[in-house]
């Protein structure tokens, strides 16, 4: 009979257990929080630099039509000539809405750079290319005229 009432008081979990159990499950609610935020940045990078390289494909197209790069970019805008569209919409950067900075002075070299959210993507510019670009962000991904 000592053992039924014994029994019967070890029903459930102490406070203690209960505080353990919940922060476990903060602690790695936190490490996939911000986890979960690199993947969203590093997704956005990836796409700003397939942007670019899909742009600097139309350029080059262009180029090839037309023997030089044109000298200005228009964010939303197409990049086409005559009855030949290369790119039917040119994209801006999908965060900020803007458009990648490109130049050109004479057609016949460009620059494409795009700001990076990642700093420590292995596609990053250099420090010296990085300072020129005039990104805000922590890093930058600049193409040039092959």
């Amino acid at each position: 009979m000592n053992t039924r009432r014994s029994e019967n008081n070890k029903k459930g979990f102490t406070l203690i257990e209960l505080l353990v159990v919940i922060s476990v499950i903060a602690v790695l609610t936190t490490l996939l929080m911000v986890n979960f935020v690199g993947i969203r940045q590093r997704g956005r990078d990836g796409q700003r630099k397939s942007n670019l390289f899909n742009i600097q494909t139309a350029l080059e197209l262009y180029r090839a039509d037309n023997g030089s790069y044109p000298l200005t970019l228009t964010c939303g805008g197409a990049l086409s000539s005559g009855d030949a569209v290369y790119l039917s919409e040119i994209p801006c950067d999908s965060l900020t809405d803007a458009p990648y900075a490109y130049t050109s002075a004479d057609g016949s070299t460009y620059t494409l750079v795009a700001c990076l959210e990642n700093e420590n993507d292995g596609d990053a510019d250099e420090e010296a290319i990085y300072t020129a670009s005039n990104c805000t962000t922590p890093a930058s991904f600049t193409l040039t005229n092959p």
